[in-house]
Formats: C-alpha cells, structure tokens, sequence
C-alpha cells in the first residue's frame, strides 16, 4: 500500500492506492463501490489480467483515503483524474463496481468496465419512502438529530461530511452521461442483486451504444464469485 498528497479544489486529500503488476505497460484501474475499499476490488481481480498494471484505489473517504469535505460525484472524478495524472499512467480501462462505476464513467476512459454501476434511479420501496418522509417531519421541527435512526445501515456510521456527500449523490441519474459515453463498455450484473438491479443494467446497456452485456447468477458482489470469467471476457473485449 502507498499514499500519494493530491491538492486540487482548493482541498488535499491523501489518496491510499496499491500496484499489482507493477511491470506491465498499460493499465487498468478498479473503482470500488459506496462504503467499500479496493481491498474487494484486489481481492477479485489481481490474481487474472497479467498482461495489465492493476491500479486499485480508495476513493476519497473510503478505506485508508482523507476526506474532511462534501464531494460530489463531478469532483470524485476531477479528483481520481489528478491522481491518476501524478502517476504518469498509461490507462486502457476503468472498471467501476456500484457507485465506482459513475466516477468511472465520467473518466471517459477508452474501455469502460461497469459491475452492477449505479446511476440509474429505481423505484423507492415503500418502507423507505416511510423513512424518508419521517424525517423530513422531523427536520422541519428542529429535531435532525433524531433522523439518524433512520439512515440506512450503510450511511449510519459515516462522518457528517460523508453523509452529506452521499445525499449529493445518492439520487443522480446517469442516464445521459451513459448515453453520451461514446467509446467500448463492457458491463456485467449480479442477476439476483437488489442494491442495483438487473433492469437497471440491462437499461444501461440500451443506452450505451457499443457496450456488452453479462449477468451472473448472484448479487451486489457477483464478480467476487465470477472473476475469472470476467477477466476473460475483459481480454477479449478490450480495444
């Protein structure tokens, strides 16, 4: 693991990143998901895709990165970009799982890899359109400290900043961002997952115009079960 000062926006952030084929030539980059780190990200990919520098970061606010600022999704990309730039990479492809899979997207890489990105807004359950309009009532009298109980359990323990971050991003819709990516994506989905469902690939997929289309059956985290596969198809559908 390695640490690398990155100043831009008038902020620093501390980027925590690691190098897996550190001789190889052209590199792909892994973008883990919300409330996730690039040890997952390690964990699925570095043992396949030899003939590529594997670059796995966390993302600022996530697993050993600072982050003492509200982001938005725009500034996550300008941010990994400039990361990127202080490395003298030499990026073929981008892989983003969940919320990765938009900054990754806004990276414009020459390939771009989803696993099950988000960005596409789905239907509220009902029990958490309950939630939400709780604590709006509870917000509009004075009584904010108590909407904490109704976070999700994967915001309940974030620091202020982060939770205000992901009220910046939680809700944007990609969809013409996916539209206008002009280049070769390559998308894979957990057909049983429920945190970005299959339709909302499958839409993904429609909107991308050269973009390739995989399902796996099982959930958020199918690429840990599928990796070997992926990378297969990854190879082959790299340009």
């Amino acid at each position: 693991m390695a640490l690398k000062s990155i100043s831009l926006l008038d902020k620093q952030f501390d980027i925590s990143y690691e190098i897996v084929n550190p001789s190889a030539t052209v590199d792909i980059v892994f973008l883990h998901g919300w409330g996730s780190n690039k040890d997952i990200m390690k964990q699925a990919f570095s043992s396949c895709l030899k003939d590529y520098r594997h670059i796995y970061v966390d993302m600022p606010g996530f697993g050993k990165s600072s982050n003492d600022y509200i982001l938005t999704t725009d500034e996550y990309a300008k941010i990994m970009q400039e990361f990127f730039n202080t490395l003298n990479t030499n990026i073929i492809a981008i892989a983003g799982h969940s919320y990765g899979g938009k900054v990754a997207t806004l990276l414009n890489p020459s390939n771009l890899i989803l696993l099950s990105s988000a960005g596409i807004l789905e239907e509220k359950t009902k029990s958490v359109k309950m939630k939400i309009a709780m604590a709006k009532t509870l917000n509009s009298f004075g009584l904010g400290k108590i909407t904490k109980a109704f976070r999700s359990k994967d915001v309940n323990t974030m620091s202020e900043n982060m939770y205000a971050t992901f009220k910046n991003v939680v809700n944007e819709d990609f969809s013409k961002k996916f539209q206008n990516y002009e280049k070769n994506a390559m998308i894979f989905w957990g057909e049983t997952d429920s945190a970005t469902t299959l339709p909302s690939g499958k839409k993904i997929n429609s909107l991308i115009k050269n973009s390739s289309f995989d399902s796996y059956n099982s959930d958020h985290y199918f690429f840990l079960k599928y990796a070997q596969d992926i990378c297969l198809k990854i190879e082959h559908g790299i340009k």
